[in-house]
């Protein structure tokens, strides 16, 4: 037997080396063994799934449901129709919630911004639904705007009953890659969500007919003190849900998002997110081309000016978890020689394309950056009197 396992490691051994040489990635899928049914791993800023077991199946999310509320309340602020300092009236119906709250009282006022904390912090369901009356009138309205905007990002296997996770119905479901999409949209857009998410403890102060008191927040998110790289998001357990968890974190100036559902235990569930995350924080490489350098203007024909300006949509961003060299990745631009006018300002002259190794990675669309109308019979005259006056 000794000499079975001296051959296994020798063999190990030598395996090893070969792809150190071969310059093979030693990062792979079967390195990673999570016992949550359902998990996935995705790298924020592109939305590259970097692992996934069972991503697909509908599942409880309990308390991770108050990402998508997160999510809509802070849509709501950038659009202008609410404020942090809005005043946040406690409804009778918000009092009354079970489950993890922060003990709002009827006819209680805080402001929206501690609410946000109530949520992000604590998972007041008390507080869920008091955001959502106030946004959007009720409680029901606000969740028809949930499964609106689940819709839109493409959520297929996702729909929402409650503002907060807190029921049981069957009717209330989503996926570990649904819950990966809404957690992106929200720390991709809004990032200032972080103030909230990473608060390990705060106090907040309850004023009602009794007076005022202090009450005391305490992160339900454990990974804040478990891994040092955590930014947030949710966890959330019922007894139908078992322990989830949307966790998010960044090293290196990656963003990644790793969540698991149905856990066993809640032992379980920060664990196997750690275990996602430190596996894509050290597997997971990411170029990124700002694409902030001016281009040079394309000559137009029939234009009232001889040439247009033209710029990048934006940036460019590729994940790499094979080992790849990305400073080897090389840019081409691909333009006409010219163009026949009228343009449109947004309308595509061309692009820039990636490659890596020999094979195209990826695109970034390049826009016309002035509208260029088709000069007339006038345009022409005044451009040869401008030519021979000057």
């Amino acid at each position: 037997m000794h000499r079975i396992r001296k051959r296994y490691h020798s063999l190990l051994g030598i395996l090893l080396c070969i792809a150190l040489m071969l310059g093979m990635p030693l990062h792979s899928k079967a390195y990673v063994e999570i016992t949550t049914e359902s998990a996935i791993l995705m790298e924020a800023s592109t939305g590259r799934v970097i692992f996934e077991q069972g991503a697909d199946i509908k599942r409880s999310p309990a308390s991770v449901t108050k990402v998508m509320t997160m999510l809509l309340t802070m849509e709501q602020i950038k659009a202008g129709n609410a404020s942090l300092s809005d005043q946040v009236l406690v409804s009778e119906n918000a009092s009354k919630m079970g489950g993890s709250q922060v003990y709002l009282a009827q006819g209680e006022v805080q402001t929206l911004d501690t609410m946000l904390k109530c949520i992000a912090v604590s998972s007041g369901n008390d507080a869920s639904v008091a955001v959502a009356e106030h946004i959007a009138g009720s409680e029901e309205a606000f969740v028809e705007k949930m499964n609106e905007k689940a819709f839109l990002l493409g959520m297929v296997n996702t729909h929402f009953v409650d503002c907060c996770g807190l029921t049981d119905s069957d009717d209330h479901y989503t996926t570990a890659r649904d819950v990966a999409i809404m957690s992106r949209e929200l720390i991709t857009k809004y990032p200032e969500i972080y103030g909230y998410t990473q608060i390990w403890m705060e106090d907040i102060t309850h004023v009602t007919k009794q007076g005022e008191s202090r009450f005391g927040l305490s992160s339900t998110n454990k990974l804040l003190k478990q891994y040092q790289y955590t930014t947030g998001l949710k966890t959330g357990c019922t007894g139908k849900a078992k322990y989830c968890l949307s966790a998010t974190a960044r090293k290196d100036g990656i963003d990644l998002i790793a969540v698991v559902l149905g856990s066993e235990s809640s032992k379980i569930r920060f664990s196997e997110a750690q275990t996602l995350l430190t596996y894509g924080s050290g597997t997971v490489k990411l170029y990124v081309d700002e694409n902030q350098e001016k281009l040079q203007d394309l000559p137009i024909v029939g234009g009232l000016e001889d040439r247009v300006p033209i710029r990048y949509e934006g940036e460019f961003r590729y994940v790499d978890t094979e080992g790849r060299k990305l400073d080897s990745v090389e840019k081409r631009l691909e333009l006409p020689e010219k163009v026949d006018a009228p343009v449109k300002t947004g309308e595509q002259a061309g692009e820039a394309v990636y490659y890596l190794e020999g094979k195209k990675i990826g695109s970034v669309p390049i826009l016309y950056d002035r509208d260029m109308e088709r000069a007339g019979y006038v345009d022409y005259l005044k451009k040869t009197l401008c030519f021979f006056l000057l």
